[in-house]
């Protein structure tokens, strides 16, 4: 087991010195040591998937993918392009789930009424689907489509949430 781990090690250690002096940090020589031979004795602990999870975060974190670099920016920056991919994705979302979250007792009849006429099911179905709330009750819609059927649950006692 300990051939993996060395491995790992040294590869991680060779891609990083690329020929620099290996501590470049102002500390004392003696802190350094301490800092790396507890970082060391924390790497040698860990089991095979544990050293799986480890190398493939590190390569994030260094900016690296399965193809090579990802990034031409520091790894420093590398929070803020994930969070402005991640906004363009909500904004950029076109096809909706509407849900069922929970409706009103009194008001069953007509919320199977209204499954039925957005979902086409029959009479037993649409019983058992609003039955099982909280459920998904139409998946890729659009957004003007999911809306209206969001006013007319609402309007006959529903509670609904678009996904």
């Amino acid at each position: 087991m300990r051939a993996p781990i060395s491995g790992l090690l040294s590869r991680s250690i060779g891609f990083l010195h690329r020929g620099r002096p290996l501590c470049a940090v102002a500390a004392s020589p003696e802190a350094r040591t301490k800092k790396l031979e507890r970082i060391t004795d924390d790497l040698l602990s860990l089991n095979r998937i544990e050293l799986y999870d480890y190398s493939i975060l590190f390569s994030h974190k260094l900016g690296l993918n399965r193809y090579g670099s990802a990034v031409s920016s520091p790894a420093g920056d590398l929070p803020a392009d994930a969070s402005a991919a991640a906004e363009t994705k909500t904004a950029e979302k076109t096809v909706f789930d509407v849900k069922l979250e929970k409706f009103e007792s009194a008001s069953k009849i007509k919320v199977i009424k209204e499954i039925r006429a957005f979902t086409e099911l029959g009479l037993k179905e649409a019983k058992e689907l609003v039955e099982k709330a909280p459920i998904v009750v139409k998946t890729g819609v659009t957004k003007e489509e999911a809306e209206k059927m969001m006013e007319k649950l609402k309007a006959v006692g529903a509670t609904v949430a678009l996904e």
